[in-house]
């Protein structure tokens, strides 16, 4: 008769085998859709790119959707990660905020440009707008008003002056190099300083 060690053992290998599975198949799926539309990524192609089965995504997520949930939520704790800036200092948050634009803007921009017609892309987009909100009210906490139409005020302008299709539109349509266009978000950023604006 196994034992109830040998069992528990057994268990938690199986359980971490299965976490690397998902997290291979997640991957595999992030990889596809920042290159492609969601709709021309099957569930086929990305088993291929996982080296698993339909079924056992299916078995993992229950279906695409389920994936790309999962796949939104996984892209969201890389980017809260990697989005690590000092409170305050304005180049420093430009220089990590263009970092992860530079990884995955491109990916971003393809993503969000679907949200109409995919919901999953839609909520999404929704969850990365309210995550972007959060970082600048964290790493822009030492300039920003206190709660009230002044402060809603001030996220709305700091929104608009850090949005990724401000990065595409300086680094892709218009092709500044990225310290051209590091140094123009930073001057923006400065402009808008509610402190600086009260004081004029």
């Amino acid at each position: 008769m196994e034992s109830g060690t040998r069992r528990s053992y057994r268990m938690s290998a199986r359980s971490a085998a299965m976490e690397v599975t998902r997290t291979r198949v997640i991957e595999a799926a992030a990889a596809l859709w920042m290159r492609q539309w969601f709709d021309d990524v099957t569930l086929q192609h990305i088993a291929d790119e996982a080296g698993v089965s339909v079924q056992t995504i299916v078995n993992h997520f229950g279906g695409k959707e389920g994936l790309a949930d999962a796949v939104a939520e996984w892209v969201a704790s890389q980017t809260a990660v990697a989005r690590q800036a000092p409170t305050g200092d304005v180049a420093a948050i430009v220089t990590v905020l263009f970092a992860d634009y530079e990884r995955h803007g491109a990916a971003n921009v393809l993503w969000t440009a679907q949200m109409d017609r995919v919901p999953v892309a839609g909520r999404a987009a929704a969850h990365a707008r309210a995550q972007h909100r959060a970082w600048l009210e964290q790493v822009f906490a030492d300039r920003l008003p206190a709660p009230g139409p002044d402060r809603e005020h001030a996220l709305n302008l700091h929104h608009a002056a850090t949005d990724i299709y401000l990065w595409k539109l300086w680094r892709h349509d218009l092709g500044l190099s990225r310290a051209d266009a590091e140094r123009a978000m930073c001057d923006l950023l400065t402009s808008i300083d509610p402190r600086k604006r009260n004081n004029a």
